[in-house]
């Protein structure tokens, strides 16, 4: 099968029959074999029944129905898990993706060997202050941490080899994240193309303000991850050694100097009347705590059942 075609929704019952028609008008015209999965997070409205009506019409059409809303990331990892497509596309429901995008991300991914697409939407329709402006600044502080050169990270319309897509795990808002996860499981590849974006035209957006917040929570749990999963003492360790050697060595210049002073018969201020020495003593401490987070870290990471998982390209036997 050429192309899987995952359509995450919520409360999308007015854009889903033209979604479907359109998908499959852009299919037939370039003869791909392809198969829909739309997978529906716990609509309230009636998107479950169009679904269902739809599957009738179109044999290529199959859907999941989770049982309350588990959010985006759930929602697309079981649209990967499900997938069959050498290629896999990803895209909205709400219309503002446009399927004729779908030729060239495939073309790119099957063809030019890219791993992973993800679309530009160079030109957004999305309001200034709320969307926009916003965006640019969240894709500016991804692109720095990441080292990711993408205009637009959180985009939608993306297409994935198949092998990236059963080789990530995506869960809890981790979705924004998919090309950094895909670059830590070691695909590299990652290309960009400018596509159309579209203005709402049904309904209204499923997302808040709070986005941006645990979006950037987000990034710093996939950053730390995916540098310290599997060896937390690195992090923890280091840190702990460098500020139980700092407060230690504070603490030992104020007795030092205190007791130089003594000896020579010099005015001196108690060390226990020093401020520093307090703020040394917690420096100490804390290290000593940050260090046995570490240790205890480790000993967590050594009997995981998946300490030694490794991604294989291919082998010859």
């Amino acid at each position: 099968m050429d192309i899987t075609v995952v359509v995450p929704l919520y409360n999308e019952e007015e854009s889903l029959p033209e979604l479907m028609e359109w998908i499959a008008m852009v299919m037939d015209a370039n003869r791909f074999s392809y198969e829909v999965i739309m997978v529906d997070d716990g609509s309230t409205d009636r998107s479950w029944s169009v679904i269902e009506e739809l599957s009738h019409q179109y044999r290529t059409l199959r859907a999941i129905k989770f049982r309350r809303n588990y959010g985006k990331s759930a929602a697309l990892q079981v649209g990967f898990t499900a997938a069959k497509g050498d290629v896999v596309v990803t895209m909205d429901a709400d219309l503002q993706d446009s399927p004729d995008e779908i030729p060239e991300l495939f073309r790119m991914v099957k063809y030019d060997g890219f791993d992973l697409v993800s679309g530009w939407k160079r030109k957004r329709y999305d309001p200034l202050l709320t969307k926009r402006i916003p965006s640019k600044l969240y894709n500016a502080t991804v692109r720095m941490v990441s080292g990711i050169k993408l205009h637009d990270m959180n985009c939608g319309l993306k297409a994935y080899r198949s092998m990236v897509v059963k080789s990530v795990e995506v869960y809890g808002e981790m979705h924004r994240y998919i090309p950094v996860l895909a670059k830590q499981a070691g695909f590299r590849k990652i290309g960009e193309k400018v596509v159309q974006h579209h203005e709402r035209k049904y309904g209204i957006s499923k997302f808040g303000w709070s986005r941006f917040i645990n979006g950037f929570l987000d990034l710093m749990s996939v950053i730390f991850v995916s540098k310290f999963g599997k060896k937390p003492m690195h992090f923890f360790g280091t840190l702990g050694t460098l500020m139980f050697i700092a407060g230690g060595i504070i603490a030992v210049w104020l007795i030092a100097s205190k007791l130089w002073a003594q000896f020579h018969h010099l005015k001196y201020r108690p060390v226990t009347d020093q401020p520093l020495f307090y703020i040394a003593l917690v420096v100490a401490v804390i290290g000593v705590q940050l260090f046995t987070s570490g240790f205890i870290g480790e000993l967590v990471s050594r009997s995981s059942t998946d300490r030694n998982s490794y991604l294989i390209e291919t082998e010859i036997s």
